[in-house]
């Protein structure tokens, strides 16, 4: 197949972009989100042709998974995102020189943004809320997992922008196929940035085969270290929702880090845990301090290959630490430098953890269940960045900016 048409269009797309106004813009996924919702039954019909390939059982079910709740919510994202102010033509500097040069830093959009995804049919229309809110043209290249939902939800959109005399090429969907992203991935001068969501296969994938500049969206390995100084209760409650509420998201708990001396504890703070049937990996002195307290057969002795791992299921990984220090150590060997928390009370503890702690999103006595762009105010986002050039943390309408240098001046000439 021929896929330089799907490039060149999402290129020429480009202009028609630069020429649509904030208020139209604004109109356009206002309208789309009650699009949304008028179609929720067209989207649940196509949503379990995909659902129906799948196994239940798969980690990747509950993502692929939309319902009448989560397109009610996607739809009321949307419209957040309408409703937030658009970077694009924002001024970060303004200066004049001596010799009478005006010069202005702006923002402009990255241009042509290709995300490929995996089971995710809302990353489709959060990254066209996103991307057209800024001026930023979409190519989406979705798994075949999801390709009914993808293929649905995009039509929805393409519908709306036809209603409002916008070209549907703004967004492409390219096929399902393997050969679609090999393509992308050398889709040079066409494409300006390319992220990945998914495993971390896909991403290493990307990062290491394409020719496009790459962000880095990483897979989400997450600790909660419980100080000595920590609250029984808030724990309690801060480890069940960070595990339970959604385990198969990026910012799921992964591994709890216990200090020796609260060792007592870990049976209050496990036991939320036994009534979601959460499967625990415990270390030598966690296992023997559970072993009467936690349903036997939830209970296993964890190996090497636990920690560092993200499960995306009902797993969590249990380790005794000696002190900060320790806690410290463990977090910087098998973080994804994703999301990570601490539970204490000691405000010196904390201030140094969240000091040290190399991680997008840093915690203290808070869920990671937080790291998401919605939760942090950015309307939706486009995923989590683990890298630290130009995004990091959940990226939403600014971290989709560039920006350009404007001169103005009135004749003159470097001597």
């Amino acid at each position: 197949m021929n896929y330089l048409q799907y490039f060149q269009h999402a290129k020429d797309a480009q202009q028609e972009m630069l020429r649509l106004s904030n208020e139209t813009i604004d109109v356009i996924l206002t309208d789309l989100a009650n699009e949304i919702r008028n179609k929720t039954s067209f989207l649940l019909e196509e949503n379990q042709k995909d659902l129906n390939r799948m196994p239940t059982d798969d980690p990747k079910y509950d993502r692929l998974l939309l319902s009448e709740h989560r397109i009610s919510a996607i739809a009321s994202d949307i419209e957040h995102v309408a409703h937030l102010k658009n970077p694009i033509g924002g001024i970060l500097e303004s200066r004049t020189l001596p010799n009478k040069l005006h010069i202005e830093k702006v923002r402009v959009p990255l241009g042509v943004i290709s995300v490929i995804y995996e089971a995710r049919p809302n990353v489709t229309l959060d990254v066209f809320a996103l991307c057209f809110k800024t001026g930023n043209v979409t190519l989406l290249k979705g798994g075949s997992d999801a390709a009914f939902s993808n293929t649905a939800i995009v039509k929805i959109i393409q519908t709306v922008l036809e209603r409002h005399n916008v070209s549907p090429k703004v967004v492409t969907l390219l096929p399902a196929e393997r050969e679609a992203t090999e393509a992308l991935l050398q889709a040079v001068g066409y494409v300006d940035v390319l992220i990945p969501r998914g495993s971390q296969q896909l991403i290493n994938y990307v990062r290491t085969a394409s020719k496009i500049p790459v962000i880095e969206t990483g897979a989400g390995i997450v600790h909660t270290y419980f100080d000595v100084s920590a609250d029984v209760e808030k724990g309690k409650a801060i480890i069940h929702n960070a595990k339970t509420r959604r385990v198969s998201v990026c910012n799921s708990l992964d591994c709890l880090l216990v200090h020796k001396e609260r060792l007592a504890d870990l049976a209050l703070l496990t036991e939320p845990l036994s009534h979601k049937e959460v499967e625990l990996f415990a270390d030598e002195e966690s296992y023997r301090q559970l072993e009467s307290h936690y349903p036997q057969h939830l209970l296993r002795q964890a190996e090497e290959s636990h920690f560092g791992t993200e499960f995306l299921s009902l797993k969590l990984a249990i380790k005794v630490v000696k002190d900060i220090d320790d806690a410290l150590t463990h977090i910087a060997q098998y973080s994804s430098k994703h999301s990570e928390a601490i539970i204490a009370e000691n405000p010196e503890t904390i201030a140094r953890f969240l000091h040290t702690v190399d991680a997008a999103a840093v915690y203290a006595n808070v869920s990671t269940a937080f790291t998401d762009g919605a939760q942090f105010g950015l309307g939706a986002e486009i995923g989590i960045s683990t890298q630290k050039l130009h995004a990091r943390g959940p990226m939403g309408l600014e971290e989709l900016t560039s920006y350009k240098w404007i001169v103005r001046g009135d004749g003159q000439i470097r001597e």
